[in-house]
């Protein structure tokens, strides 16, 4: 401005040294804003207050332009500073509400209570910018660390959070030094649960709430996931004693008659052997087979119900055919179907299927025994294959009582308790999980002149290639 002092009025140029005042209040807070008061005074004073390069004021009207101007200048100075500090705090608020809800988010997710707890103490590392974080819990009257991130703890810091050490150490979000060890209580609902220490932790006042935000929700999170997985144990302790009483109601089930037919025919060929005649013999040693064989199913029914509980069954895929599958169930029967008349229908033009030989032939065994078992004596079973539609079906039909309305759609479910008052058994219920296993469905259909018909859809290697 020197170019135009001459045009310029004293008051005009105090106007102009507002400028530097408020930049300097902006960048540099009021310090800055100060000091720039009292260069722009000098200035001011030396170079456009007449008489020019001197300090001297002269007149009264130009102290009065420079106690006004300095008053003024200092005034505007701390408003520019106030403003800029509640611009500041508003984005740092703004930024801690943006990072407790991430942690919120991250914190409220289903996660198992190891995943929880790492998530916690890296977190923490993160949001507060310490070089080391561990959480610990109470087990069997010691403090146990569970996660750490960052830097862990050391023998002398473990022993000094042991409650009967005596050593002091400071406790919650108050002031301190920051090369001290601190620790965060996480205590949901009053309930001490954990403990989070954190070193070097140089908290300011603004980041107090957030560090009490912080541990709520991590104590809420942690809690939620404990009371989950205690939910979740509870459920699967229910599930396995279910499983166990419906086991036991099962292996009852089908364990009483053959044990009993077995019993009294070996007691009658033990006790009055001699008295019987050949073909009574004969018939009591061919029941004993037939109900031993009865066994041997429900064993293997019982090894497959393992398998399956286990997670561990896998399929083993070959091609056959329907006519091959249907000779070997039968023939894995025994003696078994001697009652009965077997009906077998298997057309040649029927396309080979891409099943696990063992596992389907095992469902066909299961339908088998469960029709015989319900079917009267010298009755037809009709085990037979065939196309619907673009369908490879086969199914198992007998002359039975049939399955009640109310039943049909739980029979293959594991342990159904039937309206007639019984219980099924595991046949079904393993015929089942094998069909599925490849893919296909297993059904009940209700014969026009009465009877149970079940239904399975095979894979084709067709549909495979």
């Amino acid at each position: 401005m020197l170019p135009l002092r001459a045009h310029v009025s004293v008051s005009t140029a105090a106007l102009v040294f507002v400028i530097p005042v408020v930049v300097g209040a902006a960048i540099g807070e009021f310090t800055a804003g100060a000091v720039s008061v009292v260069a722009g005074f000098l200035i001011y004073d030396f170079l456009f207050v007449p008489p020019y390069k001197t300090l001297n004021v002269g007149t009264d009207q130009n102290w009065f332009a420079l106690v006004v101007y300095v008053a003024v200048m200092l005034l505007v100075a701390r408003i520019v500073d106030r403003l800029n500090a509640a611009r500041l705090e508003a984005l740092r608020g703004h930024e801690a509400m943006r990072r407790v809800s991430e942690v919120s988010e991250l914190l409220v997710g289903d996660q198992p209570v190891e995943v929880l707890l790492r998530n916690i103490v890296a977190t923490a590392q993160t949001m507060f910018n310490v070089p080391g974080v561990s959480l610990l819990e109470l087990e069997n009257g010691q403090l146990i660390v569970v996660a750490s991130a960052g830097e862990p703890l050391s023998a002398e810091e473990l022993h000094q959070l042991d409650p009967q050490s005596g050593m002091p150490i400071r406790v919650g979000t108050g002031a301190g030094s920051p090369s001290e060890l601190r620790t965060v209580a996480l205590s949901p609902s009053g309930r001490p649960i954990g403990i989070l220490a954190m070193r070097g932790l140089a908290i300011a006042e603004s980041d107090r709430a957030l560090l009490n935000t912080f541990a709520n929700d991590a104590a809420l999170a942690l809690e939620r996931a404990e009371l989950r997985e205690q939910a979740l144990r509870s459920k699967l302790l229910e599930e396995a004693d279910r499983f166990r009483r419906g086991l036991l109601g099962a292996v009852s089930h089908d364990l009483r008659t053959p044990l009993a037919t077995i019993k009294v025919a070996s007691s009658t060929l033990s006790s009055r052997g001699e008295l019987l005649s050949p073909e009574d013999s004969r018939l009591l040693h061919e029941l004993i087979e037939i109900e031993s064989d009865r066994l041997t199913r429900l064993v293997t029914n019982l090894l497959d119900m393992t398998r399956i509980e286990a997670g561990v069954l896998t399929l083993h895929r070959a091609t056959t055919s329907v006519s091959d599958l249907i000779t070997e169930s039968i023939a894995a029967m025994g003696s078994t179907l001697n009652d009965h008349k077997i009906d077998v229908a298997s057309p040649t033009s029927l396309p080979d299927v891409n099943i696990d030989r063992v596992l389907m032939g095992q469902v066909l065994v299961n339908l088998l025994d469960n029709a015989a078992r319900h079917a009267p004596a010298h009755s037809v079973i009709a085990v037979k294959g065939e196309r619907r539609g673009h369908q490879v079906v086969l199914y198992v039909a007998d002359q039975g009582p049939g399955v009640p309305v109310g039943d049909r759609e739980t029979i293959f479910d594991r342990f159904t308790q039937l309206s007639t008052g019984g219980r099924a058994g595991l046949g079904l219920t393993i015929a089942k999980t094998f069909v599925e296993a490849h893919g296909e469905h297993v059904w009940y259909e209700e014969v026009p002149d009465g009877g149970a018909r079940f239904v399975v859809s095979l894979p084709t290697a067709e549909a495979n290639r």
